[in-house]
C-alpha cells in the first residue's frame, strides 16, 4: 500500500469519529426526548443511558436454528447504516462526508437499511420475528418512493444533488414554504423507516413485538441506536433541506441547525406517541394511494416554480 493511500486511509479518520459522535449524541437525544414525552418528568432523560448500560450487560436469547451470520449482519448494520445516512447532513456549510451526489447517498443508506432491518427479522428463525420482517418490508416498498420523491423535489428546486447546495439555495426562502408536502412526507416515510410511531406495526404487540421480539443484549442494543440514530439523522435533514438549514438571525448557524433538528424531533416524537399504530393495510395504503401521487404533483409543482426562475 502506498504512502499517499495511506495518508488518504487516515484522513477518513476523523470523518468516522465525528460521524459516530454525532450520531450517539442524536441518537441519545431522540431517545431521551421520547422518554420525557412518554413519562412527563424531565428525569426521565437519563433512561436511555441507564437501558443501554443493562442490555451491554445482559445475556444474548437464541432461538431454534437460527440463522446467526444473518442475524448479526442486520444487528449490526442498522446502527451502521443510520450512521452512514448522516455523513452526508450539512453543518456549518459542509458536510461530514463529501459526496456529489449527497441525496442519493441518503436515499441509498435508507434502502439499505431497509433489507437490514428485514434480516433481523429472518435471521432468528421464528414466526413473530419474521412477520415483523415482512411487515416492514412491505411498509418500507411503500414508503421508498415517496421518500425518493421528497429528496428529488428538493434537489430540482436547487438544480443539485448536493445538500450543501440546496441549504444555500434557501437562503432568502425556506422550501417548506413551496414544498410542505414533500417536507411531511419526508419526516412521514423517515418515521416509516425507523418504525416509529404509527409505522410501528412491525414490532406491534399483536406478533409479540414483531422484528425485536427475539433481540436481546447487544443486538436488541444496536438496533434500538440505529432507529434512533436514523431518525434524528432524518430530522437533521429535513432540517437542512426544507427549513434553511444554519440560516436564522442573531444565533450562530450551527446552534440554528441544532434548534430546527431538534424540533423537528420532538414533533415526532409528540405526534408518533399521540397517533395509535396503523394497521399494516393502511399504512401500506397510504404510501402508494395518497403519498406517491401527492409527492409526483408537488415535484410538478416546483418544476412549474423553477422553469419560471422562481429559485433563481
Amino acid at each position: 500500500m502506498s504512502e499517499q493511500t495511506l495518508a488518504e486511509a487516515w484522513g477518513l479518520v476523523p470523518a468516522v469519529l465525528g460521524i459516530v459522535a454525532v450520531g450517539l449524541v442524536l441518537g441519545l437525544v431522540v431517545a431521551a426526548v421520547d422518554r420525557v414525552v412518554v413519562s412527563g418528568a424531565p428525569r426521565a432523560a437519563v433512561e436511555p443511558i441507564r437501558s443501554s448500560a443493562r442490555l451491554l450487560f445482559e445475556q444474548r436469547r437464541t432461538t431454534l436454528a437460527p440463522d446467526r451470520l444473518l442475524w448479526r449482519i442486520g444487528c449490526v448494520a442498522v446502527p451502521t447504516l443510520a450512521l452512514l445516512s448522516l455523513a452526508v447532513v450539512p453543518v456549518g456549510g459542509r458536510t461530514l462526508w463529501s459526496t456529489s451526489a449527497d441525496l442519493v447517498w441518503f436515499n441509498a443508506m435508507e434502502a439499505l437499511l431497509w433489507a437490514a432491518v428485514w434480516l433481523v427479522g429472518w435471521g432468528p428463525n421464528a414466526v413473530h420475528a419474521l412477520t415483523g420482517g415482512y411487515r416492514f418490508l412491505a411498509q418500507g416498498l411503500a414508503y421508498e418512493l415517496p421518500l425518493m420523491f421528497a429528496l428529488i423535489t428538493a434537489g430540482l428546486a436547487a438544480g443539485s444533488l448536493r445538500a450543501t447546495d440546496i441549504f444555500a439555495t434557501q437562503e432568502n426562502l425556506w422550501f417548506v414554504v413551496t414544498m410542505p408536502v414533500a417536507f411531511v412526507v419526508f419526516v412521514a416515510s423517515a418515521a416509516a423507516f425507523a418504525f416509529w410511531g404509527p409505522f410501528a406495526a412491525p414490532a406491534g404487540p399483536d406478533i409479540a413485538g414483531g422484528v425485536a421480539s427475539e433481540l436481546s443484549g447487544v443486538d436488541r442494543l444496536l438496533v434500538e441506536a440505529g432507529r434512533v440514530v436514523f431518525l434524528g439523522a432524518s430530522a437533521a435533514m429535513a432540517a437542512a433541506l426544507f427549513l434553511g438549514g444554519d440560516s436564522g438571525p442573531w444565533l450562530p448557524g450551527p446552534l440554528w441547525h441544532l434548534l430546527k433538528t431538534l424540533a423537528v424531533v420532538a414533533a415526532l416524537v409528540w405526534v408518533g406517541r399521540r397517533m395509535p399504530v396503523l394497521r399494516p393495510d393502511r399504512t401500506v395504503e397510504v404510501g402508494w394511494m395518497v403519498l406517491v401521487p401527492l409527492t409526483l404533483l408537488q415535484a410538478l409543482v416546483v418544476a412549474v416554480l423553477v422553469l419560471n426562475g422562481f429559485y433563481a
